[in-house]
């Protein structure tokens, strides 16, 4: 089956809060994409005024998130969970694993209503494979199993990888981060992997507290972390080589995003890590 939707209709009737700035806006902003508004715009150039790597590390990230799911394709993982997908950005993570192996399965899971609008792009599936779209919620991580579950690709008996890429500053300690990531791993057999980033404030502390504070004043709450505490999320998993690193140390591979580019500029740690 070529792809498959959970909630059709993309949206329509829904607010999309074109009226405020957007946090998966802005990362297309950032990316140099076109799915973004005025309003966006305006907070992401703050935040590049902050930060002026912002745009570089926006795309260490996603380099990153390319170079992790291809390496776990070619170790034979076929079946991925990518949550908070964002606004779909060519070549999407399906895009990338299927390239390695047709057969991939990718369930993409969000809860935002913006993303569901362009969710076409993200169900271009092989024959071979099949990928969904299905909105749901990390802080409610039982019912975004039950969410999963409900499209019947994602074989839970079998190994999955668990994508969490530059989700996790969104979702603040009182969100209890490290319980769901847990929760979610739990539910995986051994074998499956968790591939996760996450932006830090341990290069440039001062900047990234005015980011977040650009972020607040727009009306989304983050976090950044330090690498010991991304390190917490990882707790009983093995991480590969080379390990916990800022994302454009991991497994740098030619035309693979920023290369000439410090430790601050990127302000981003990356780790895959296999659940024994």
């Amino acid at each position: 089956m070529v792809g498959e939707q959970s909630e059709p209709g993309h949206g329509r009737g829904t607010d999309l809060g074109q009226d405020k700035a957007h946090s998966a806006r802005m990362y297309d902003y950032f990316l140099g994409g076109k799915t973004n508004y005025a309003v966006d715009r305006e907070v992401a150039e703050t935040v590049i005024r902050l930060f002026p790597a912002a745009e570089t590390a926006a795309r260490a990230n996603r380099a990153f998130m390319h170079r992790a799911v291809r390496c776990l394709a070619r170790l034979g993982v076929r079946q991925f969970i990518d949550v908070g997908t964002g606004i779909p950005v060519s070549p999407n993570l399906h895009q990338v694993v299927q390239g390695v192996a047709p057969d991939c399965r990718v369930a993409y899971v969000d809860n935002d209503p913006i993303v569901q609008v362009y969710c076409d792009a993200l169900l271009d599936s092989t024959v071979e494979g099949r990928t969904c779209y299905v909105r749901a919620d990390v802080t409610e991580p039982d019912a975004l199993i039950d969410a999963v579950r409900s499209e019947d690709i994602i074989d839970f008996g079998r190994p999955v990888a668990l994508s969490l890429h530059a989700l996790l500053p969104f979702v603040t300690g009182d969100h209890e981060p490290y319980r769901m990531v847990r929760r979610l791993m739990r539910e995986l057999p051994a074998g499956s992997y968790l591939s996760l980033s996450h932006a830090t404030g341990d290069f440039a502390p001062e900047a990234w507290q005015a980011v977040l504070d650009t972020y607040a004043r727009a009306g989304t709450p983050a976090q950044v972390r330090t690498r010991a505490e991304v390190m917490g999320f990882f707790d009983g998993l093995e991480l590969i080589e080379p390990g916990l690193v800022v994302g454009h140390r991991w497994r740098p591979e030619p035309g693979s995003g920023p290369s000439l580019v410090s430790d601050a500029q990127v302000s981003l740690y990356a780790g895959v890590a296999r659940k024994p």
